[in-house]
């Protein structure tokens, strides 16, 4: 199925999904693949296309997987943050519910049809702002470029990292077979079939307090 979007449609309508993953329609490893062959079409640092990407389809790994992933966010959700933003800021506003969809979806990780860790040559830990910048952005192009392959094709995903906290990548890795020596994981995605396609606009801060012409 392809939603013919125009590519600002895609640009701006694509963005985490939580609760309006269909977590019962299967997901065919064809269409992931025309993602991916998408997603290898974006730049890469000195064309060096360190990228590997690891999808998931086994219950008892996506099982795992979600549960190294709910320990994390369990920890991560008990952080203070209740002083983060201030009521009148719009990320205030919208904190109930992005908690409540986040927990949906820690709840819920092991249902989708599919989960995907993509990885980038080289690990990242303490490297300079040169090299980690690079090698970031030689990976989180391909995964952007990934999500908006999914949207284009009534599919989404949900970009999330909380579980590479507290040893979780090394867990992962073991449990995929990731060589954690010389690779590092981005992030941990749901891949499904959305609820619906009709995708709006989210509200985001005014363009002029994050932008500066010439200086800060």
């Amino acid at each position: 199925m392809r939603l013919n979007l125009s590519a600002d449609d895609v640009l701006t309508t694509t963005r985490s999904v939580r609760k309006r993953l269909d977590f019962d329609r299967p997901v065919e490893r064809s269409v992931v693949e025309e993602c991916l062959e998408i997603a290898l079409q974006a730049p890469t640092g000195s064309n060096s296309q360190g990228w590997q990407f690891v999808i998931v389809e086994d219950a008892a790994k996506k099982q795992a997987l979600a549960d190294i992933y709910a320990r994390n966010f369990a920890k991560y959700a008990a952080m203070a943050r209740s002083n983060q933003y201030q009521p009148g800021d719009l990320r205030f506003e919208q904190r109930d519910r992005i908690t409540d969809s986040a927990t949906y979806l820690a709840e819920n990780f092991h249902r989708a049809p599919m989960l995907l860790i993509p990885c980038i040559e080289g690990r990242l830990d303490g490297v300079p702002a040169f090299a980690g910048a690079s090698a970031w952005g030689s990976i989180l192009p391909a995964v952007w470029s990934f999500m908006m392959a999914l949207r284009e094709r009534a599919m989404g995903s949900a970009w999330t990292t909380i579980h590479l906290m507290d040893g979780g990548e090394a867990e992962a890795a073991e449990l995929l077979g990731i060589p954690h020596d010389r690779y590092t994981q981005a992030g941990l995605f749901p891949i499904a079939y959305t609820i619906g396609t009709d995708f709006q606009l989210a509200k985001r801060l005014p363009l002029d307090t994050v932008t500066h012409w010439d200086a800060w």
